[in-house]
């Protein structure tokens, strides 16, 4: 294992994730107000994700959707998971910014900032041992695959990508992904996934409040 891998990747996330909750705390404190104002609930939202080694954990995000006792239409029938994104939530998915309680996450060690993203346990249960391979590191904030088409890939083609970045992790590497990303957040690019396939055919049974 290279001494970055080992080492340097973890020093890299504490002093990036650091820096960046304490330059993002002014927007976060707007944005937890925003969420409150409109809707009842918490702020954040937790789901249980899988991490490295095949380990759970509890991923942060901020709450875009209505909470579970609101979502229903008055005749009693449960709202559509698109009909419960509140207005607050509708503008952070699109600048991706619901992501950002993640580097919560880092700073705990659950995550890394790059690295294949977490996914749920019915998708790992369903993993080949070639898939299973992305499993080896800590999941990221944002990844090769994410960098590589994004939603326009289906979940096995991410994983795909996962599985090389998993094979030539370098700190340079590292960086082009995250400069990357800013890029295409900036740009806005489509958040919204539709290339489903055997990974994720079942996604929107768990979909609560998940981009």
């Amino acid at each position: 294992m290279a001494l970055y891998e080992k080492l340097g990747k973890r020093v890299f996330d504490i002093v990036a994730t650091t820096g960046a909750l304490v330059a993002f705390a002014p927007v976060s404190a707007v944005i937890a107000i925003a969420i409150r104002a409109e809707s009842p609930g918490g702020v954040l939202y937790t789901q249980t994700r899988i991490g490295k080694s095949g380990n759970p954990f509890k991923i942060y995000k901020f709450r875009t959707m209505l909470p579970l006792e609101q979502s229903f239409r008055p005749d009693g029938s449960p709202l559509d998971n698109d009909e419960r994104v509140t207005r607050v939530g509708s503008v952070l998915r699109r600048l991706s910014i619901d992501e950002v309680p993640q580097l919560i996450n880092v700073v705990k060690g659950d995550m890394s900032l790059v690295g294949p993203r977490p996914t749920l346990p019915y998708q790992v249960s369903r993993y080949t041992d070639e898939q299973r391979r992305r499993l080896r590191v800590r999941p990221g904030l944002t990844g090769l695959a994410q960098v590589s088409g994004r939603n326009s890939l289906t979940w096995t083609e991410k994983i795909e990508y996962d599985v090389k970045y998993v094979d030539d992790i370098t700190f340079l590497g590292d960086l082009r992904i995250v400069v990357r990303t800013l890029s295409t957040v900036l740009r806005k690019e489509d958040t919204a996934f539709n290339r489903h396939d055997d990974l994720s055919v079942h996604e929107r049974d768990y979909r609560d409040d998940i981009t």
